[in-house]
């Protein structure tokens, strides 16, 4: 029996919005999920993913957001109006500015859920010169396994369109290189971002990815951190017992 995804968005949203995990405070961080190849749901603007209630979710066409990500300029007016417009039900609260990168990273194979949100221990990382460093490398396995081959690194851009189009550069690069889709985007001087199929994939990368985080700024007092060689990263990645392992923790 599938899962419902509004109701697995608001169990995502609350996991990542506890106060005692320091990932997100007050209004930081979004959720989104898929319900179709032309529908998904977001979190409203404004709202706290602590306890966001359904009524805080807003259900979205997919393209008219991606409308915003045409090759020309859109003033800030324009920006706000066709996110007003997406909406499928008009009466529904405004989507968040950050909607347009969830419906392009949603469009992805194997993308259902995406979480984002401020990790106090990873910004302590990106709002540093070692941004690239912690993007690039894996230091454990389990890091490998929930946060993929490596994560996609997108400089400092404004929160909004400039954001959504930075990611959707930095990401497509990285499915041309891997052949595949990214579980972790790290962004400079803001935040990261999950992507999974199920919302549990999703957490369990944010947890790891600030996990992580915790580990490499502590490596880095020390003279680390140590990284793992990359033909190491790629057998741990494509190990049998590995895959076994994501599908029984549903990742």
């Amino acid at each position: 029996m599938s899962k419902d995804p509004l109701d697995e968005l608001l169990r995502l949203s609350h996991e990542i919005g506890r106060e005692d995990r320091k990932l997100t405070i007050l209004g930081e961080g979004n959720t989104s999920a898929q319900i179709s190849d032309s529908e998904f749901l977001v979190k409203a603007s404004g709202s706290c993913l602590a306890n966001l209630k359904a009524e805080q979710v807003t259900r979205c066409q997919v393209e008219t957001v991606l409308t915003l990500l045409e090759d020309r300029p859109f003033t800030n007016e324009e920006v706000d109006e066709v996110l007003l417009a997406s909406r499928v039900d008009p009466e529904s609260k405004k989507p968040s500015i950050e909607t347009m990168f969830h419906a392009w990273l949603l469009t992805l194979e194997g993308v259902d859920f995406v979480g984002h949100c401020h990790s106090v221990a990873a910004n302590k990382i990106l709002c540093s010169p070692r941004g690239r460093d912690f993007a690039g490398h894996r230091m454990f396995p389990d890091e490998i396994v929930c946060c993929g081959r490596a994560s996609v690194f997108v400089e400092n851009c404004d929160p909004g369109l400039p954001l959504a189009i930075g990611i959707r550069e930095q990401t497509a690069n990285y499915v041309k290189q891997h052949g595949e889709a990214p579980r972790l985007i790290l962004l400079e001087n803001h935040g990261i971002i999950a992507l999974g199929k199920t919302a549990d994939a999703v957490l369990a990368c944010t947890y790891m990815a600030d996990k992580a985080a915790t580990i490499f700024a502590g490596a880095a007092t020390m003279g680390g951190p140590v990284f793992l060689p990359q033909e190491q990263i790629e057998r741990i990645a494509g190990r049998p017992d590995e895959v076994y392992r994501q599908k029984q923790l549903n990742l």
